[in-house]
C-alpha cells in the first residue's frame, strides 16, 4: 500500500503522489525552459519520475510546480529537476516547496543531501545549504550532451 505525503495552502497542493503528476507539464518545462535538462526526451523523465520520490506543486488541480529527490531514504538524498512555472513566481511557493520536502517523515536523519544550482543559492541558504566547503573531494562524471536536438 502507497502512503503519500500531502501538504495544503488553500488553493495550493504539495504531493508525493506520482498519480497526480502531469507528465506533459514537467517535460514541458525541463525540455524546454530548464538550463539542466534541454532537450531531455519524455522517457528520460518518465524513468526519472519512477525511480525518484517526487513532490508535485499544484493550484486547484493544475500543476505548476516540480521537484524530485533521488535518494536512498536512509543516508542521502539528491535534489533535482526543481521548479515553479515562471507565472506562478513570486509568492513564495519554491521556499514553501522546500520547507515541505525538508519536513517529509522519510528524509530526516540523513547524513548528507546535494543539490547544484547556477541561481537559487539564496532559496537554498533559507533552509541551510552552503555552497560545498571541500570541493577538492568532490567529484563528478559528467555528460555535457546528454539530449541532442535530433532524438
Amino acid at each position: 500500500m502507497n502512503s503519500y505525503y500531502h501538504a495544503s495552502q488553500a488553493p495550493y497542493l504539495i504531493s508525493t503522489d506520482t498519480a497526480l503528476l502531469n507528465l506533459t507539464v514537467i517535460h514541458q518545462y525541463l525540455a524546454t525552459q530548464s538550463y539542466w535538462a534541454m532537450n531531455i526526451p519524455v522517457t528520460v523523465v518518465e524513468t526519472a519520475i519512477a525511480n525518484s520520490l517526487c513532490f508535485g506543486l499544484y493550484k486547484e488541480q493544475t500543476q505548476i510546480g516540480f521537484a524530485r529527490l533521488i535518494t536512498d531514504k536512509a543516508t542521502f538524498a539528491y535534489l533535482a529537476d526543481v521548479f515553479v512555472l515562471p507565472e506562478h513566481r513570486g509568492k513564495g511557493l519554491a521556499k514553501w516547496m522546500m520547507q515541505v520536502i525538508h519536513a517529509h517523515p522519510e528524509l530526516q536523519g540523513l547524513r548528507g543531501w546535494l543539490l547544484t544550482t547556477t541561481d537559487s543559492h539564496e532559496l537554498y541558504k533559507q533552509f541551510g545549504w552552503q555552497v560545498h566547503q571541500h570541493p577538492e573531494k568532490v567529484m563528478r562524471l559528467s555528460n555535457p550532451n546528454p539530449y541532442p536536438e535530433s532524438r
